[in-house]
């Protein structure tokens, strides 16, 4: 029998934890895909480049800031739990 998972089905609390999304602009080469997956979080600027709101990241967001952090080219993106 498997076990029980927590409310929301997911195996872990990984998903309800707030977490803030944190952009290396050193690293960032403005390929613009973050934006096209998390727009609710990140806008780009004239040159494409990425702008991270800060705020923190939960719920349904945190999917799509997750999604955008595994698509990054260059890998720039970070999540950070406080």
């Amino acid at each position: 029998m498997p076990a029980a998972r927590p409310e929301g089905g997911r195996a872990s609390g990984r998903a309800r934890k707030p977490a803030r999304l944190v952009l290396d602009p050193t690293v960032c080469d403005a390929h613009g895909l973050c934006a096209e997956l998390a727009p609710e979080l990140i806008t780009l600027d004239d040159w494409g480049y990425p702008i991270v709101d800060g705020r923190p990241v939960e719920g349904e967001l945190l999917e799509h800031a997750r999604r955008a952090v595994a698509a990054c080219p260059v890998m720039a993106l970070r999540l950070r739990t406080p």
